[in-house]
């Protein structure tokens, strides 16, 4: 062989080889990348010891807007320690407030809650949900990304970012008392939570998805009347198409769909992920000519934000219901240990042994030491509930009250389940 072929064929075979090295080394590379698509999700917990760390006006975290990276990283660590020695598990942290988010998101603007603008970045090439989950899961809790559905604005002079998709898609959003929704009704909102539930379970290592009691809107009234929610035209035109439902119903069906929906997106992609809500502690009052409500007359879920949580727990739409009993055992109208009971029977009735029970707990009204809760009321709420099999733990509003621990917050929770 002449020794020009003989280095021609040992360069093309050296080539051959880079090559293919290069590409192995492209796929490992591009696998790594890809690792939060199959990330295993860490169990919901049987004994839950959990915290909300809300973002909706700064109410924990951050402090203020417009923190540098250095400061935010600070506090955030600094309320995870606060949390870690309260033996706190699971982490639901607030990343959509509004219509925007705390992460670098291709389909909704950079929360205004970061910066005091929305859709300004909080720093070059910080994403501060990668920051949080990774030192959450660090600590060996569980983080669960909560978010609101609907809500747009808080206030009404937010002004909207370009890149919203509310300021592309002005038809679907209603104004109500003061702060702007997107439209239940509407096809378009309900896909774009899909989207953006999508986006949050494919690129993030996030245990589960979180919504708290906000539906339909807290009704608004003038002269002790609720305002009706301007939403005629859509069910005109849903009558106009045949539809036989009450307005209430149609509402109701609404947000079925929403919860049904989102169940689905949720398990297709991510089926170790938990969904879970907690809604308004008050279905409906036995006192509406309601047989199978609870022994209260207080504001209900069901008949003001159209939010039927029974049926979200008979249909299996969720891994987990969790209540907000904010309310003390002497409570006039909607004492706490009539409504354990409540939660406890139904969720056993109707969830067949697929729904975990936990119960929100108001550790704010313990912490100001609100009428009804001297005298140990906390430590009494926590022992109902480890004195019951089928309720599997609590979770704490809000994440402060262990950071300022004041009074002894972090001391009694420590010692829920650890007696």
């Amino acid at each position: 062989m002449r020794p020009s072929l003989f280095y021609k064929q040992c360069n093309a075979k050296t080539a051959k080889a880079l090559t293919f090295f290069l590409i192995s080394i492209f796929a490992i590379g591009l696998a790594a990348f890809s690792t939060p698509f199959r990330y295993k999700a860490m169990p919901l917990p049987e004994k839950m010891k959990g915290a909300w760390i809300a973002t909706v006006e700064n109410i924990d975290y951050p402090s203020k807007p417009g923190l540098s990276v250095k400061e935010q990283k600070k506090e955030y660590i600094a309320l995870l320690d606060a949390l870690n020695e309260a033996g706190i598990n699971t982490v639901f942290m607030q990343v959509r407030p509004t219509a925007d988010t705390f992460w670098p998101s291709a389909l909704d603007p950079w929360s205004i809650y970061l910066t005091g603008k929305q859709g300004k970045k909080p720093g070059l090439l910080y994403n501060p949900l990668k920051f949080m989950i990774e030192e959450t899961h660090k600590r060996g809790m569980s983080f669960h990304a909560w978010l609101n559905p609907y809500r747009v604005t808080n206030i009404m002079k937010t002004e909207l970012d370009k890149k919203s998709y509310a300021k592309k898609n002005p038809e679907i959003i209603t104004e109500y008392g003061g702060k702007t929704y997107y439209n239940p009704a509407r096809k378009e909102s309900r896909n774009h939570n899909a989207e953006i539930i999508t986006e949050l379970l494919k690129e993030y290592k996030i245990d589960g998805i979180h919504f708290d009691d906000y539906f339909y809107p807290y009704p608004v009234q003038k002269n002790k009347q609720d305002i009706d929610f301007p939403d005629s035209e859509d069910y005109e035109a849903y009558q106009a198409a045949g539809g036989t439902m009450s307005k209430a119903d149609w509402r109701r069906d609404n947000v079925n769909q929403l919860i049904r929906e989102l169940h689905e997106t949720i398990k297709k992609i991510k089926p170790d992920a938990a969904f879970g809500i907690s809604p308004f502690g008050i279905w409906r009052n036995k006192s509406e000519e309601v047989p199978d409500g609870s022994d209260t007359s207080a504001f209900q879920c069901y008949e003001k934000l159209y939010a039927d949580t029974r049926e979200w727990i008979k249909q299996g739409w969720i891994d987990y219901i969790m209540p907000q009993l904010y309310w003390h055992y002497g409570h006039k109208t909607a004492p706490y240990g009539l409504l354990l009971d409540w939660w406890d029977r139904e969720t056993q009735n109707y969830g067949n042994g697929k729904v975990k029970l936990y119960i929100g707990l108001a550790l704010y009204k313990h912490s100001d030491k609100a009428a009804g809760w001297k005298n140990g009321e906390l430590e009494k709420q926590l022992k109902d509930i480890e004195e019951r099999n089928t309720v599997s733990g609590g979770v704490f509003f809000s994440a402060k009250y262990f950071l300022k621990n004041e009074n002894r917050e972090k001391e009694i929770v420590k010692g829920f389940y650890e007696k």
